[in-house]
């Protein structure tokens, strides 16, 4: 939740209550618990609508990055799809500078969306790849004051059901997985995607297994 990070300017304002621990929201929510809640159910609503905006050959964007963002927690957050105007922390880590967003979405538009998108044809290894590098570049950038993390796996559910993929299954990202995923990432940091890309080809060969398809 929102305590996750340090910051500070317009957007780190808090819920008033909320003991400095939820982000000021249009719900008055003001436990974390019941933020969760409401953050969760609005993405499963925000994927099933998203499946039937963009097809298979859509080629995806910045801007469409953004869409996926305010779709999920327009109605949680006023600032929701808007790049964030605080600068973020995590752990003594210091995510880009909220000046930079703007530049290094353009970017991550021609290099990674352009070359990536759309996913239709891939085969399970090409597309662990292109998941890995979309994902890995993402975070990293942070665009978001909240909800970075899972607006990066909507794109992957996304790009994953363009190279025909039922429900991608995060497993191998979640519980004892997850160091090892914030490992990937901290590695692809330094342009190694390796570790990413692994994590990746387990979460697809886990979604065809459970659907009785050969990965």
């Amino acid at each position: 939740m929102a305590s996750r990070y340090d910051a500070a300017g317009p957007q780190a304002e808090f819920e008033p209550g909320s003991r400095g621990r939820v982000l000021r929201n249009r719900l008055g929510i003001r436990r974390v618990r019941d933020m969760n809640q409401a953050e969760s159910e609005a993405l499963v609503a925000a994927q099933n609508a998203l499946l039937d905006q963009f097809t298979l050959t859509h080629r995806f964007t910045a801007a469409d990055v953004c869409e996926i963002h305010r779709q999920w927690l327009e109605a949680i957050y006023p600032w929701a799809g808007e790049y964030r105007g605080v600068n973020v922390s995590k752990g003594g880590f210091m995510f880009a500078a909220a000046a930079q967003i703007p530049r290094l979405m353009e970017a991550f538009a021609r290099r990674e969306l352009a070359q990536e998108t759309p996913c239709q044809g891939m085969e399970p290894a090409r597309l662990a790849v292109a998941l890995a590098h979309t994902h890995a570049e993402l975070v990293l950038i942070h665009p978001f004051r909240e909800g970075n993390g899972r607006c990066a796996r909507v794109l992957a559910y996304l790009m994953a059901v363009q190279a025909g993929l039922p429900s991608l299954d995060f497993s191998p990202f979640t519980g004892r997985g997850k160091p090892v995923y914030f490992a990937a990432v901290q590695a692809a940091m330094g342009n190694n995607y390796a570790p990413l890309e692994t994590l990746f080809s387990q979460a697809i060969k886990k979604t065809l297994s459970s659907f009785g398809a050969k990965p």
